[in-house]
């Protein structure tokens, strides 16, 4: 019985902390983090929007815009600042940033 219950409490302890790291939206990642830079094309960032700046980008591939992403760029940090991301997270970022920008 006392197993039973451990488990239960256990299960639920997860269950509840799942609800609090909900992962954000690629909107919601790009307005907190990548917005300083790639909406004013701060240290060379290509600004969301501009189809021309990112068509040879998008042509790279999702697995290089993911690279360059995690990695850093240029005068880009990697993870773009957002340290606490998750890959998911900076997928739903990079694929709203293109969906911005073609």
């Amino acid at each position: 019985m006392k197993k039973l219950i451990i488990t239960a409490l256990a299960g639920a302890m997860a269950a509840s902390s799942g609800l609090a790291l909900a992962e954000r939206g690629g909107k919601e990642i790009y307005d907190s983090k990548c917005f300083a830079c790639h909406s004013t094309g701060a240290a060379g960032a290509p600004k969301v929007g501009d189809a021309a700046a990112w068509a040879p980008r998008i042509e790279q591939g999702m697995d290089t815009l993911m690279k360059h992403a995690k990695e850093g760029l240029n005068a880009m940090p990697p993870m773009g600042t957002c340290m606490d991301c998750s890959d998911a997270e900076m997928q739903a970022a990079v694929e709203y940033i293109i969906e911005q920008s073609q």
